[in-house]
């Protein structure tokens, strides 16, 4: 079976932010150039969504804002750099680029040997 993909390396517009879904979870995916950083649609001071409205993200400068409270985070690694959880950081969703599309990775699965030794 094929994975499906999030969304086109295009429907993400350049220095901008998109939300996609993934087995029911909302993903924003912010995009500079060919680098696009994946994080769950959910803030961590209060557990809402980081939109404003569907799709619509407060994004510019290389930071992501919470529309609820605030909250800054930057594109690159999710660190909350202002507001209520200066510190926290968002959830990121591993993701890769093919063919000019974006794919969730799969999980790393544990090899026999590994899940014994951690017994």
């Amino acid at each position: 079976m094929q994975p499906e993909s999030l969304c086109a390396l295009s429907d993400i517009p350049d220095a901008g932010a998109f939300e996609a879904e993934h087995n029911g979870d909302s993903i924003v995916l912010l995009r500079y150039g060919q680098q696009v950083y994946a994080y769950l649609n959910v803030c961590p001071h209060a557990g809402r969504a980081l939109n404003w409205a569907p799709g619509r993200f407060l994004f510019a400068h290389g930071q992501l804002v919470c529309a609820s409270h605030g909250a800054a985070f930057q594109a690159e690694d999710g660190l909350c750099i202002g507001g209520p959880c200066r510190g926290s950081s968002l959830q990121r969703v591993p993701i890769q680029l093919r063919d000019e599309f974006i794919f969730v990775e799969p999980p790393v699965r544990e090899t026999a040997h590994e899940a014994v030794s951690s017994v």
